[in-house]
């Protein structure tokens, strides 16, 4: 809630899809053009879905759908999803991806290699909405296009997942929740998946793309660096579910202070102690009260890094990456070995602990 005014749930792109089907479906067998219909989730919910327009193919029917993410900050906002209907025979129902819809290129996912990026849970809702139209015995070709598709997909972690030429065909519920931290949560899971496809019982969690930029460039490989953002202690339980038994946290020190502090969710407006936590652990290590002050004083992590270089304090940063190991491997209730490595805005590390060099070396870290 904002104020007084209820935030606009939104619709997936497998609701979409399912629901170009469906009307392409309703054109093609019944010649009729409804403007809006329903489609059907998996918990049986009725989902309203509106028609833009229609297309005619040959030997078949299209139907547009745009994507409506409501109120959340959805990269596929606004984009046109096309789904075309042609016969088959033997009432087989055949899912394809067209123009801006990806291509599995990793094993990990949900799709296997070589396969549409078009999810488990959009194709039942795209078979179920068929079979709400479909004549008994009807088969047909379903092609789904989303024009536009190859260069918005750039914006998301397809790249990174392998996913190439376009967008996935997402979603769980069908209806996009606004602002929806366990939507976030959930899209980071696959990095983890993709990690255990390729053997990996140890990876990289670092907060942002620019971390995971720096560790293949100083040799992880790829397929173990995975994207975390603010959700530490989430992620860190998601690496012990799936079975990986050690991780090395990796990042700006901006954020990994926070978890030294025992800060599992480190996002600015949830918890801040970087100031408290720095100006603390000087202290520990002999700085006096007006160095303390100095520290308290910073209003960026950066500019505390160069007051403790200026008074010989950098063995701070080996002790935050330190308590943030102690942290997360307290956190995981032993089940993980967790090091930490410290970097600047520049990709340099500036601090990092005996685990965090050992897993980095398991990694072909080139230290």
């Amino acid at each position: 809630m904002t104020g007084n005014h209820e935030l606009k749930t939104g619709i997936s792109t497998g609701t979409c899809a399912a629901a170009a089907a469906k009307a392409a479906a309703t054109a093609l067998f019944q010649n009729q053009f409804p403007a809006q219909l329903t489609v059907t989730n998996p918990e049986g919910k009725k989902i309203p879905v509106s028609i833009n327009r229609y297309i005619s193919i040959p030997d078949g029917q299209g139907a547009v759908v745009i994507k409506d993410g409501g109120d959340d900050p959805d990269v596929t906002h606004g984009m046109e999803i096309i789904v075309t209907i042609k016969r088959a025979k033997d009432g087989i129902i055949k899912i394809l991806g067209g123009e801006g819809v990806g291509t599995v290129t990793k094993p990990g996912l949900q799709v296997t290699v070589g396969q549409s990026a078009i999810n488990p849970v959009p194709r039942w809702m795209i078979k179920t909405a068929l079979a709400e139209v479909l004549p008994p015995h009807a088969g047909c070709i379903v092609t789904i296009s989303v024009p536009g598709g190859e260069k918005v997909a750039r914006r998301t972690l397809n790249p990174r997942l392998g996913i190439v030429g376009g967008i996935s065909i997402l979603g769980t519920t069908g209806i996009v929740r606004p602002m929806s931290e366990e939507a976030f949560k959930n899209s980071l899971l696959p990095l983890i998946d993709m990690a255990v496809a390729h053997g990996y019982t140890q990876v990289v969690l670092t907060p942002g793309r620019m971390g995971a930029r720096w560790a293949t460039n100083r040799g992880f490989p790829e397929k173990a660096v995975v994207e975390m953002s603010n959700f530490v202690g989430f992620m860190l339980g998601a690496c012990v579910a799936r079975g990986i038994k050690k991780v090395l946290l990796w990042g700006h020190h901006g954020k990994l202070v926070k978890v030294a502090a025992g800060i599992f969710h480190t996002h600015s407006k949830v918890a801040d102690a970087r100031q408290e936590t720095l100006a603390a652990l000087a202290a520990l290590l002999g700085a006096g009260s007006d160095i303390t002050a100095q520290i308290l004083d910073c209003t960026t992590t950066e500019a505390i890094v160069d007051i403790l270089n200026r008074e010989n304090l950098t063995r701070v940063l080996d002790l935050v990456a330190q308590r943030a190991s102690a942290r997360a491997t307290a956190h995981s209730k032993g089940k993980l070995v967790v090091g930490t490595a410290l970097l600047n805005m520049r990709g340099e590390v500036l601090a990092y602990d005996r685990p965090a060099l050992d897993i980095g070396r398991e990694l072909g870290w080139q230290v």
